[in-house]
């Protein structure tokens, strides 16, 4: 498959990344730091990164914490081929993926690309609004675009605030800041910075 690359300006994109379990790279702060560098190359850049956090696993008690991070890229790939280029790099570290909400060593979760809408506004409601049970058993075949479960997650929202606290969701109409706010306060006290560790090198 090509990287799809024509007709597409580069644009930002938000990508959530995030692990529990070691890999061959090392612990969960290493392999972030592999998959950083893996994922940079002449159709992708990475701008910035947000604060690293520490994330008690989701469902609790069904794994080790998570390390979270985000980063900021501008890119000229195509939003499939980026998601395709996520899962590479995924399975280049052991990802495998078999049971939802499973411990990992590596999640890369395509947040935003810009204002872009993916398929189309009834599809990404209806994964919006997928009720809890169903979500920990189905997952979208195809991209969904902005991330479905953005809103819902202080994990993603906190991190994705350092970097671009006023992107506003194209059909929620709301901006991170805002989105971040309405979470419950002991769901954002969870998230926890963790100080002295970089993911970019000096």
């Amino acid at each position: 498959m090509g990287k799809q690359t024509d007709n597409w300006a580069k644009r930002r994109a938000w990508i959530a990344f995030g692990a529990n379990l070691p890999s061959t790279a090392g612990a969960p702060i290493e392999t972030l730091r592999a998959a950083v560098r893996d994922l940079k190359d002449a159709d992708l850049a990475i701008t910035a990164v947000s604060g690293i956090y520490e994330t008690p696993c989701f469902p609790k008690g069904a794994g080790p914490d998570y390390i979270n991070f985000a980063a900021e890229i501008e890119t000229s790939l195509a939003p499939e081929a980026l998601l395709a280029r996520l899962h590479e790099v995924e399975h280049s570290f052991g990802r495998v993926r078999k049971i939802r909400w499973a411990g990992r060593p590596i999640d890369l979760d395509l947040m935003a690309v810009e204002d872009e809408v993916l398929p189309d506004i009834a599809s990404v409601n209806s994964w919006i609004t997928l009720p809890l049970a169903e979500q920990s058993v189905r997952a979208p075949d195809q991209l969904i675009l902005p991330h479905p479960r953005i809103q819902d997650r202080a994990f993603m929202l906190i991190p994705f605030a350092d970097l671009a606290p006023d992107w506003r969701h194209p059909i929620l109409g709301q901006t991170v800041a805002e989105m971040l706010a309405s979470r419950p306060e002991v769901e954002k006290s969870e998230v926890k910075p963790l100080a002295g560790l970089e993911i970019l090198p000096e």
